[in-house]
């Protein structure tokens, strides 16, 4: 697999469009910093650290839904192995007029937009979600 943060983020999309209350991945310390801002923003329910049928650990990631709907309407992907995306601070792009949420990999660890610019840390764009 090349791009583990891609593949998670597709996991979590097709498992919304298919109305699905938990999506399972591969366990990684990256996976699970996205999870954490994904979580802190209120657009996951959570996730927790299991051990998956063949002995791999993996995360459960419990999904949320409003009223039938998903909360997630667009995960993209911006920063790709194939082409990188670093930003300054004042670079870092503000999603919807801010009702959405940049993922930035900063030197103090991964964090969203609005973290990233009070902490005055740039980054690498990981993804953006509304």
């Amino acid at each position: 697999m090349n791009d583990p943060i891609a593949d998670m983020l597709t996991r979590i999309r097709n498992s919304q469009l298919r109305g699905k209350s938990t999506v399972m991945t591969p366990a990684s310390k990256l996976r699970a910093w996205v999870l954490d801002v994904l979580a802190d923003e209120g657009y996951i329910r959570g996730y927790e650290k299991v051990t998956g049928a063949d002995g791999h650990p993996g995360l459960e990631i419990s999904l949320k839904y409003y009223e039938g709907e998903p909360v997630i309407r667009e995960l993209k992907r911006v920063s790709k192995p194939g082409r990188r995306v670093y930003m300054g601070v004042n670079d870092i792009p503000v999603v919807r007029q801010g009702l959405g949420v940049s993922i930035v990999s900063t030197p103090k660890g991964v964090m969203s937009d609005q973290a990233a610019r009070s902490a005055n840390v740039g980054g690498e764009v990981l993804c953006t979600v509304f």
